[in-house]
């Protein structure tokens, strides 16, 4: 659920009202207004992965040396 307040004199406000028990606890997280902040389908994340270079192409790592590089191999000739 996603609220929308307004922060004035040291306290939230609700633009709307909250159909909620009087004394209930809550967890806010807050995010500032005007942020780029979307819910995302997640079809949507998926796809923006799947897009993604398997490695970079400037980039000479490759994941073919993981071993070499975790383990401090030395390269086999």
């Amino acid at each position: 659920m996603i609220l929308e307040a307004v922060y004035e004199q040291g306290v939230l406000r609700l633009t709307q009202p909250l159909n909620l028990p009087e004394g209930t606890r809550v967890e806010i997280t807050l995010v500032k207004s005007g942020t780029n902040f979307q819910q995302k389908k997640p079809a949507d994340i998926l796809a923006a992965i799947a897009s993604l270079p398997l490695e970079g192409e400037q980039d000479k790592f490759s994941g073919r040396d993981h071993d070499q590089i975790l383990y401090l191999e030395q390269e086999r000739q």
